[in-house]
């Protein structure tokens, strides 16, 4: 097994991926009648700076934050980071040293910085919402979708690399996943071989959740659903378990999702009528995928299966996926038919479906399929393999 990252084909300009996403931030700006925009979301830095923090822990993170602000006159935004090494240099940006503001004194030095004028902000501390108290900062979320919602093709470039990335690794470690082994034990091997494979980060805490076969021997849910995803443990695999997979890496800061349902042993026929569903499900819904279709459209194609809406009560039909890993578009959530029926598809959006097959008593399937949506169509940019239930796609 080589331990040299994967090379790649695609074109990726980095600097021009830099500068089209803060045009498309400045535009939403100025769209929506904002002067500054106040981020402290790490996505969303990387977002509109390109700044990217180095891995850590969580707690630590969370205290030594970067926070960027952009402003509709177009000028170059601002990033206070404790990584200046890691801002690239496309924007001409204004690299300041790291504010702590979980404290009242950094939040006070960041809200003394920002110039006049109506401001939004994505996720401020409790210092910073005092120290902001008389600006009345409005929800830098409808910018930020109007900005992020449509992918360039550099953006797909990277989500491309990061599932690959992230199929590769998997396609390594799978066959670690045998009865005797610790659920833990394939998470690090996963995460270690990410990292020789080029990723520049992991997202989702890998995911190998052991099913029940009905939901009341599982964990207890206020839906009534089944209770997805867990917590990994260090629960030994046996023969005959069914295997939730769901995994996510990034590249440049932009996400991957890989989901997809293993058997620990041999696969039976209802296995295979499981796989085979899913498989049903999601090719009638891509076969409607294409620029201006509704969420609604997408919903009202998955349909029912067996009497039951095709996805977790908890979740949705599909997600976007960008610099986060679930992002506008959403579709099939608890938001309703009103709401689905006002998101409609344009060339660039991403969608990943996941829908789930279950059957209560005998288990289910699921699995994550990725696609971007093209001017006639759509692209995918997943590869999932349904060799094991002997499906050819």
């Amino acid at each position: 097994m080589t331990t040299a990252p994967l090379t790649f084909d695609g074109p990726l300009d980095r600097a021009r991926l830099c500068r089209d996403r803060h045009d498309r931030l400045v535009t939403a700006l100025r769209e929506q009648s904002l002067d500054v925009l106040v981020l402290l979301g790490q996505a969303n830095v990387l977002y509109a700076t390109g700044a990217r923090l180095p891995s850590r822990d969580q707690s630590e993170a969370l205290h030594r934050r970067a926070a960027a602000v952009v402003t509709a006159d177009g000028a170059a935004p601002v990033v206070w980071t404790w990584a200046p090494d890691s801002v690239p240099d496309a924007l001409g940006t204004d690299v300041r040293e790291g504010l702590e503001l979980e404290w009242d004194e950094g939040a006070a030095r960041l809200a003394g910085a920002l110039p006049a004028g109506r401001l939004a902000a994505d996720d401020l501390t409790m210092p910073c919402w005092a120290a902001l108290a008389g600006r009345d900062p409005a929800d830098a979320s409808l910018a930020l979708t109007a900005a992020k919602i449509v992918k360039t093709p550099d953006e797909l470039e990277c989500i491309r690399r990061a599932q690959a990335i992230n199929e590769a690794a998997i396609a390594d470690v799978e066959s670690v996943a045998v009865p005797g082994v610790a659920a833990t034990e394939v998470s690090g091997r996963f995460l270690r071989r990410i990292l020789e494979l080029g990723a520049t980060g992991n997202t989702v805490d890998p995911v190998w959740q052991v099913m029940a076969p009905a939901i009341a021997d599982g964990p207890y849910s206020v839906t009534g659903d089944v209770v997805f995803p867990t917590v990994t443990t260090a629960r030994r695999f046996a023969a005959g378990d069914v295997v939730f997979v769901d995994t996510g890496v990034h590249y440049e800061g932009y996400q991957s999702d890989y989901g997809h349902t293993w058997v620990i042993g041999d696969v039976d026929d209802e296995h295979r009528d499981h796989a085979r569903r899913w498989v049903d499900t999601v090719d009638a819904v891509e076969e409607v995928v294409k620029p201006g279709v509704t969420a609604r459209d997408l919903t009202r194609a998955a349909g029912e299966v067996d009497g039951r809406r095709p996805w977790l009560a908890h979740l949705y039909l599909a997600h976007g996926m960008g610099t986060d890993s679930a992002e506008m578009p959403f579709v099939g959530t608890d938001l309703g038919d009103d709401f689905d029926e006002s998101v409609v598809l344009a060339p660039g959006m991403v969608l990943v479906f996941e829908p789930v097959i279950w059957d209560d008593g005998h288990g289910g399937f699921r699995a994550e399929d990725i696609v971007a949506v093209t001017d006639d169509g759509y692209e995918r940019l997943s590869n999932l393999s349904f060799e094991a239930y002997d499906i050819r796609r």
